[in-house]
Formats: structure tokens, sequence, C-alpha cells
């Protein structure tokens, strides 16, 4: 796709995402996973809202679009304004959020959360093998590709709300 086009299509991808009705989650009475499954819609809604945060920068402990972003600050900020659900806060705790699923199960909306034995970095699956997150201090949100050479060679966790 043209480079000229793409900002054009993330506009229009917003807006109407915006436009979109979002309903709230309602609570569950299991302990990890604390909220109803995702609708396909809400997972979708996720993805698009998260690709619309590509570009603010990265900042430690950050969780507002004003502020900046660490990763779990990003996740954070998005399933609470798309979805109403609160995240734990760290991304070791981000490792018993909702329910784990299997990398060839991986859906718009899911998180991917990346090392060996306690995670250490997460983002938000967005579709088409990509991922946004908030990689590192100097940085920006930005979209990677799972089978990047850096990340192709991380253990991934997949969770699912």
């Amino acid at each position: 796709m043209n480079r000229l086009y793409r900002p054009l299509l993330m506009c229009a991808l917003l807006l109407a995402a915006g436009c979109a009705n979002r309903p709230a989650l309602t609570p569950s009475s299991s302990p990890s996973a604390p909220y109803s499954t995702l609708s396909p819609e809400q997972a979708e809604d996720i993805a698009i809202h998260a690709l619309g945060l590509v570009g603010i920068p990265y900042r430690y402990g950050g969780n507002t679009p004003e502020g900046g972003f660490d990763c779990s600050g990003l996740i954070g900020y998005v399933y609470r304004s798309r979805v109403g659900a609160a995240p734990p806060r760290t991304v070791a705790q981000l490792a018993g959020f909702g329910q784990s699923t299997s990398m060839s199960d991986l859906r718009a909306g899911d998180l991917v959360l990346f090392g060996a034995g306690k995670p250490t970095h997460a983002g938000i699956y967005v579709g088409g093998g990509r991922f946004v997150h908030a990689p590192s201090t100097g940085g920006d949100v930005r979209l990677d590709r799972l089978d990047g050479a850096y990340w192709s060679r991380q253990r991934v966790e997949v969770r699912r709300l």
C-alpha cells in the first residue's frame, strides 16, 4: 500500500470505530477472568484503537496519550477506554489476566506477552501477524510484526479477555 494512503486509511478506520456502539463488559464469577468474553466487535474495536495510538512517545509509567505510554500503560488505556475493563498495571500481572490461548487461535484484541519465565513486555495483537506496543525509552508506540527478526525469537504467550 502506498505510504501516502496509510494515514487516510487509519483516519477512516478511527472515525468508523469512534462512531460504533461499545457494549460494556459484564462481570463474571471467575476471578481469573473478571469480565465476560469480548465480542468480535469489541476485539476489533480494541485493535483499531491501539492502531490509532501509534506514534505516541514511550514514557516509563505512562498511561495516557498526553503523558506517553509504557507497554502495560498502553494496554490498560486501550482496554479501559474501549471496553471498560481494568487490566492489571504490570506486565507480570498481565500474565494472569483473562485466559491463555494458543498462537494458532490468535485474534485481534488479544494480548501478546513476551519473555521467558515471567513476561517482561506486552502488546495488543491487531491482526495480520502484527501487534501494537510501547517498546522502550526514546521510542514511540509502534506497530511490529510477530515474525520480525527480533520478536520471532522471543517466547510469546497469548492472553484473551
